[in-house]
């Protein structure tokens, strides 16, 4: 394959790393590429919590493989259309989360604010691990950061 810096959906591995094409959005491809991930959320939740932890380490496994391909086929590290770190991050965050569109939001928005500001690990990790562990490894760490809030508000608040 050519190196290119424009992703070719008609490729499973790119159409999976930009979200189904979420991560193509003009700006905030990243909130894009979680909002992709409600609806497939929305469907792991019904499954029981050992499955769901199952199904999370695949998405996890392969998304460090294809992050990394997609990553060296467009010639660009985490490119910002790549998504599928979004998904696995998203997916971590939820693990156990309450039932309700109010603990969707806030994990949502958690998710979010951790991957945007990249406290220390994060960025620290960010900068420094390449290839497709490193395009993942930030956003599973917001999703534990995130979790983290998640659970405390859950345990404080009665989730």
């Amino acid at each position: 394959m050519t190196k290119t810096s424009t992703p070719n959906l008609t490729n499973p591995i790119h159409l999976l790393a930009f979200g189904f094409g979420s991560g193509l959005a003009p700006v905030a491809p990243g909130t894009f590429g979680t909002l992709a991930a409600v609806p497939f959320y929305l469907l792991m939740a019904r499954l029981p919590l050992e499955v769901y932890l199952a199904v999370l380490a695949v998405v996890i496994l392969a998304g460090i493989w294809i992050c990394g391909r997609t990553s060296r086929d467009l010639g660009v590290h985490d490119h910002p259309g790549i998504v599928w770190d979004e998904f696995a991050g998203f997916f971590v965050t939820m693990i156990a989360a309450p039932p309700g569109w109010f603990w969707l939001v806030a994990g949502f928005g958690l998710f979010r604010l951790f991957d945007i500001l990249k406290p220390w690990p994060i960025g620290w990790l960010d900068r420094r691990v390449k290839g497709g562990l490193g395009i993942m490894l930030d956003d599973l760490l917001a999703g534990s950061f995130a979790w983290g809030v998640l659970q405390l508000g859950a345990l404080l608040f009665g989730g």
